[in-house]
């Protein structure tokens, strides 16, 4: 399971990362190059790149709807998996602007390294995110297994019930499969947002603030729920959601079928305002665009 290794540092002043998302700057910028895959890793001036954790999903602190407003998840939750990420890294002391990050000690900056195959559309590093020294040369491929797994925030994330599996095609299966028994031990012990998921059971729509103040779902249901919603003047009334997951063309593959198919097939609406996902989220592994 060879992955590239980038050894450097993660930086969050005047940044605003959340459970799932962090600044990261190479010691050689350079090794973006590095980076496999049809789409560019993104860097600003300085050759610092946003980087998307893993295999994981933590619930949004800020999701900019297009046309609309900026939400959140349930903050108990939303801004726990941030506070935890970052004092995992190694970060003390963090303060905030809303979302920005307007100090934090070391305000230069924690080392580490971080573990990929490739970014994503909006130009994000997918990583495995480490701290300390690297398992491997930085700017050359190691073979990553369930001990270096279980050092990265990615785990950590999922053993503490601070974020959904959410995978992709890009994860190793071996690697998916340790995830998901964080998952399943984080779940029987009642951590983090499990004892409030409904994600399965069924939520209950009638406002858009019971998604953004109540209601604990995997954030990828929550984002398009949320962009239906919008696009619909405000109106929960879910008769046409479906269709309109299918024009949006969420591919994925439901693991104990072996079907690929779409996300809408995965989604039940008993009625007009109540949605639920009828397979658990580690069950499915979706297409990267």
């Amino acid at each position: 399971m060879p992955m590239l290794v980038i050894e450097g540092h993660y930086k969050i002043v005047r940044t605003s990362p959340d459970g799932d998302s962090v600044r990261f700057y190479p010691k050689d910028p350079k090794h973006w190059k590095l980076v496999e895959g049809s789409h560019r890793v993104r860097t600003n001036r300085s050759g610092g790149a946003q980087l998307r954790l893993d295999g994981i999903d933590a619930l949004e602190t800020h999701y900019p709807v297009r046309h609309g407003p900026v939400v959140h998840q349930p903050q108990e939750f939303a801004e726990g998996a941030a506070k935890e990420l970052l004092k995992w890294l190694g970060f003390k002391n963090v303060k905030r602007n809303g979302e920005t990050v307007t100090s934090a000690q070391p305000a230069q900056g924690v080392a580490g390294y971080i573990l990929t195959r490739g970014a994503d559309k909006y130009g994000r590093c997918v990583a495995l995110v480490g701290k300390g020294k690297a398992p491997g040369t930085s700017g050359s491929n190691i073979v990553v297994d369930a001990a270096i797994l279980k050092k990265t925030a990615n785990y950590h994330q999922l053993t503490m019930g601070l974020a959904y599996p959410t995978y992709y095609t890009n994860l190793y299966v071996e690697l998916r499969d340790e995830m998901t028994d964080a998952v399943t031990t984080a779940f029987s012990s009642n951590s983090g947002l499990w004892p409030q998921d409904v994600t399965e059971s069924g939520a209950k729509i009638n406002s858009l603030q019971d998604l953004t103040d109540h209601l604990v779902i995997m954030p990828k249901l929550f984002r398009r729920l949320v962009d239906y919603i919008v696009l619909n003047d405000g109106s929960t009334d879910l008769g046409g959601f479906k269709d309109f997951l299918d024009a949006r063309k969420d591919r994925l593959i439901i693991l104990s079928e072996g079907k690929v198919t779409g996300f809408s097939t995965v989604i039940d609406t008993p009625n007009r305002n109540t949605v639920r996902l009828n397979h658990s989220p580690e069950d499915l592994v979706f297409q990267e665009a």
